[in-house]
């Protein structure tokens, strides 16, 4: 498979998913199958429910370095003709909202998703990166917003995410210089949680999926709704809503069960919707 979707796969980490693209011919740069394959790996997470968090990284040195633009614009482009000539949604399962899913753009994923980025993370991957809520780099990580220098827009969420996620100043420099850039800078401009060795990126992803696993999982996705919902609201508004997400918490089917939920580490049946 393009992507791969692995449960519980080392000791200790039974509730953490790990999400790997697997396309290193092109350093990992996505046609339209890649995008389709990781939009359905998102999609398994978020109903997996023995699944608390996810780690997402990519094969060998290769990140996620966006559309594979020779193969992806043609099929994208005729998959739109295909679709504006009918009524379906999808043309042999594939969908336009494939490329925007991947990319978790306006992602209502509520579980934490942790990336262990491993190469060059660059359009596409810095899309997805504005939807993920823990970052780790290893040393030779790069970084950059690169399609003002190609003629393209970055319109998979980054102009809107960015600013919101670090100083606006680093935001802009990102977005209008298109430099490339090294992890060390990256963490510096407030990107990352932290740098690290090669050959310990992956332990210090699982690290801290298992310091949010050891939590209650409703408790953490409760938190997540209420951040992600919150960004979008003025902040009387981003109160409110975090009122009625403590009181949608708390009535659920069993009205005992919110609050066990939160005391016990275990699956919880509210699904946050």
């Amino acid at each position: 498979m393009p992507v791969h979707y692995q449960l519980a796969v080392r000791p200790g980490a039974e509730h953490v998913a790990l999400i790997t693209l697997d396309r290193p011919e092109a350093k990992n740069a996505c046609d339209l199958e890649h995008f389709h394959q990781l939009a359905q790996a998102w999609k398994r997470f978020d109903g997996d429910d023995d699944a608390w968090v996810a780690i997402f990284t990519g094969v060998g040195r290769s990140y996620m370095s966006g559309a594979d633009l020779k193969t992806y614009v043609p099929e994208i482009t005729a998959l739109a003709k295909e679709l504006k000539a009918g009524t379906a949604t999808s043309v042999k399962g594939y969908a336009l909202s494939d490329g925007t899913d991947a990319v978790l753009r306006g992602s209502k994923i509520y579980k934490p998703i942790i990336a262990a980025i491993n190469g060059p993370c660059v359009a596409g991957g810095m899309e997805m990166l504005g939807g993920v809520d823990i970052r780790v780099a290893s040393e030779h990580a790069t970084f950059g917003v690169l399609e003002p220098a190609r003629g393209l827009f970055a319109g998979g969420g980054t102009t809107v995410r960015l600013p919101r996620q670090i100083p606006f100043a680093q935001a802009m420099e990102f977005l209008l210089c298109a430099d490339i850039i090294d992890a060390q800078r990256a963490f510096q401009m407030g990107l990352l949680n932290a740098v690290v060795g090669e050959d310990e990126l992956l332990d210090k992803a699982f690290e801290y999926a298992a310091r949010i696993v050891k939590n209650a999982p409703l408790a953490i996705k409760a938190t997540k709704r209420s951040v992600l919902e919150g960004l979008k609201m003025d902040l009387r508004e981003a109160y409110r809503n975090e009122g009625a997400i403590s009181r949608e918490v708390f009535a659920t089917e069993d009205a005992k069960e919110g609050p066990r939920a939160f005391a016990e580490k275990r699956p919880p049946r509210w699904t946050g919707r």
